[in-house]
């Protein structure tokens, strides 16, 4: 068998806006709605560019079954190059846009090829009269699928190389809803030599050979959630005489969602600790290549600054002075946020061991760090009780990694009230 090349995306999740950022610049805001269109185009441009025999494409083109017409036009337009240079498309769809959804193209190029929902289609891939591999695939009917569908799959006797394409939660993902749920010996048992997998946005490589079963992360990040920040892109497979022989992956992110820590322990005052924030700015910006930057500051430490820190106001002049430093840059910079978890400087020892309430306030925190179950079930009471006023629906539900911190500041704050020095009359 001939070498060939493909390259596997998922998630694109074409024109639509970067998630829980708030008052943004307008011309911030217009690139930031584009992000995801420019990643497709570069997507597109390294298909041509590496030469690639096929691009496979595993679910969630579009964010929404009610998918928009510019994002569709944009896709199609893509498509069509691909076509002008006799590259295929294989696509499924994914739960953000399964087949019940509203399509705008009634007719695709001959160059593309959706998979169903009734039951695994299998298409070949030509080159030249030569077949180089077979492409299985299915696509979700509706959005919420609870079906295990890897165990649809399976090669059958013909030999050659064999791809999967699924839009799938492998292994248990708290943080993920269980869309089409499998394990990794389920897509084993399929006898698949490469699994093209899409809905996990962090990539993944869950498996190296025998078979190769890889989440290439979505194309380009949302949010600065801890799964949407860093480098996002696709990967370029390449294949010889049916073994892998390279999966690479490529950074197409047109905007890089990045968290800057600061550790404030040996900094002496604020105009300290902004120009640590603009120094490790500056280090960023060397790296990412001509991409725009959303940035959040995070400090944690403790030391001098805290106390200026925590004055009410003073992190949002902060957050304007930074803003004010990189207004007008090229590649953009946006300061979205600057969160404080320094902490105060107290000997926590030696609380914990007087026994009064100061250490009850410790010995509480210990127990809900220790207990994830009782800490959430906490959290949500808390949050729920947000439902009565104007500011829940503008507060998402916090993850694992914003319950703890919620806590040590919650926790943070106590000690230092009870702890302060009475002022004397």
């Amino acid at each position: 068998m001939s070498r060939f090349r493909f390259v596997h995306a998922s998630d694109l999740h074409l024109d639509t806006p970067f998630k829980g950022i708030g008052h943004l610049d307008p011309d911030v805001a217009v690139q930031l709605r584009n992000a995801s269109l420019e990643a497709w185009d570069g997507l597109v441009a390294l298909a041509l560019e590496r030469q690639a025999d096929f691009l496979l494409l595993a679910g969630d083109i579009y964010d929404g079954a009610d998918r928009g017409v510019r994002a569709q036009l944009r896709f199609l337009r893509g498509i069509e190059q691909l076509a002008e240079h006799q590259v295929p498309v294989f696509v499924v769809y994914g739960n953000h846009d399964p087949l019940d959804g509203w399509s705008a193209i009634r007719q695709w190029p001959p160059n593309v090829t959706v998979f169903g929902s009734d039951q695994v289609g299998a298409s070949a891939v030509e080159r030249r009269g030569e077949q180089l591999a077979m492409v299985h695939g299915i696509s979700y009917p509706r959005r919420d699928v609870a079906d295990n569908l890897a165990l649809r799959f399976g090669r059958g006797s013909e030999s050659g190389f064999h791809i999967g394409l699924l839009h799938c939660n492998v292994g248990p993902r708290p943080e993920h809803l269980a869309y089409s749920p499998c394990t990794v010996d389920d897509l084993r048992g399929a006898q698949m030599d490469y699994w093209a997998l899409g809905h996990i946005h962090k990539r993944e490589t869950l498996n190296e050979g025998h078979p190769w079963i890889v989440y290439p992360g979505n194309l380009q990040g949302r949010s600065l959630k801890p799964s949407e920040r860093g480098p996002k892109g696709a990967v370029v497979v390449d294949v010889d005489h049916d073994v892998v022989t390279n999966v690479a992956f490529v950074a197409l992110d047109r905007v890089r969602s990045v968290v800057i820590e600061v550790d404030i322990t040996s900094l002496e005052d604020i105009p300290t600790v902004s120009r640590a924030l603009l120094d490790r700015l500056a280090a960023q910006r060397s790296q990412s290549e001509g991409r725009g930057l959303l940035v959040r500051g995070l400090l944690r430490g403790s030391g001098t600054p805290h106390e200026d820190l925590r004055r009410r106001g003073r992190l949002t002049e902060m957050l304007a002075a930074l803003r004010d430093e990189v207004k007008g840059e090229r590649p953009f910079v946006w300061w979205e946020g600057l969160a404080n978890e320094t902490r105060p400087d107290l000997d926590l020892e030696a609380i914990t061991s007087r026994g009064d309430f100061s250490a009850e306030v410790l010995s509480v925190g210990k127990r809900l760090r220790a207990d994830r179950v009782q800490l959430h079930d906490l959290m949500d009471r808390q949050f729920k009780a947000l439902q009565r006023t104007g500011v829940r629906k503008w507060v998402g539900d916090p993850d694992e990694d914003e319950e703890a911190r919620l806590l040590e500041g919650a926790e943070d704050l106590a000690l230092e009230l009870l702890e302060e020095e009475p002022v004397e009359g």
